[in-house]
């Protein structure tokens, strides 16, 4: 079955899809995105990213491309074209084509809209939990508005590209006082030696994840504890257990850092425990 992205109204197919040189997306990286799971033929928490999707397109001044509610159906609709019954699908809205200005477009112009969907295996996902990731740490080097879901991600490919060269697969964005930030593409855990779950507060400073939201539900729902305050990579290293999350993995162990092993090694009891529940408390919505 032939790939079909939605570009700005027409569904096409995907080797053919295209935008304007002059889309200010592509020009200055000016406009934002939302990654959604798909599983078991459902969208996983769409309230909540496209709540996310409201918020970072009012933090630019960017207008909604449709209504919110055709927009779900578009995305369902791109799903079902391509197949997709686990996988991801991805929005992403621009400020849209004007001739290149550093300033807004004195005329106002539509924004961009472009959707996408693609199969994933979750059986690759599943045998990754079993062993677990690696991850280095990295200075903080991108700027403040994090908190922002723009496709403004250079900062952050060069992240998970080291990460890759040194044998990792993801990159932790570390505070000059040697906090733990977020990494380059996830929000970061740990578990303490008496079981309480650490993630940094997402009031400033990271991406408020809809996943890490939702592991807040779940942990619940197991009767864990959750502190949301800052802790340094030498506590990491000392953590019973370490995890991150994101909508393309949702909970996936982390069992090294910087080379040094957390705890034995190995997938902790907690994360797995959260990974196995979170289909069952994560919104879902029938594509």
């Amino acid at each position: 079955m032939p790939r079909i992205a939605y570009v700005n109204g027409r569904y096409v197919p995907h080797s053919r899809a295209s935008v304007h040189i002059e889309d200010r997306g592509y020009q200055f990286a000016d406009g934002v995105y939302e990654v959604c799971e798909v599983a078991r033929g459902f969208i996983i928490d769409m309230p909540g990213h496209l709540d996310r999707l409201n918020r970072s397109l009012s933090e630019l001044s960017i207008g909604w491309p449709m209504h919110r509610a055709a927009l779900e159906i578009v995305m369902g609709e791109v799903v079902r074209r391509n197949g997709v019954r686990n996988g991801i699908v991805y929005v992403q809205v621009t400020r849209g084509v004007a001739p290149r200005d550093h300033f807004f477009p004195a005329k106002p112009v539509p924004p961009a809209l472009v959707v996408t969907a693609k199969k994933t295996n979750p059986e690759l996902g599943a045998r990754r939990a079993e062993s677990g990731v690696k991850v280095i740490t990295l200075p903080e080097n991108r700027w403040e508005r994090v908190d922002i879901k723009t496709v403004g991600l250079l900062p952050n490919v060069l992240a998970r590209q080291k990460a890759r060269e040194a044998g990792a697969y993801e990159a932790w964005f570390v505070d000059p006082d040697g906090t733990v930030k977020e990494g380059a593409a996830t929000n970061v855990w740990i578990v303490t030696p008496d079981g309480v779950l650490v993630t940094r507060p997402a009031d400033r400073g990271i991406l408020r994840g809809i996943t890490r939201s939702t592991v807040f539900k779940v942990a619940d729902t197991l009767g864990l504890r959750i502190e949301e305050r800052a802790f340094t990579v030498d506590e990491a290293k000392i953590a019973r257990e370490s995890f991150i999350t994101a909508a393309s993995m949702v909970v996936m162990p982390v069992v090294e850092i910087d080379g040094e092993p957390v705890a034995n090694g190995h997938p902790g009891s907690t994360a797995l425990s959260l990974r196995e529940a979170f289909f069952d408390i994560a919104e879902k919505r029938l594509a």
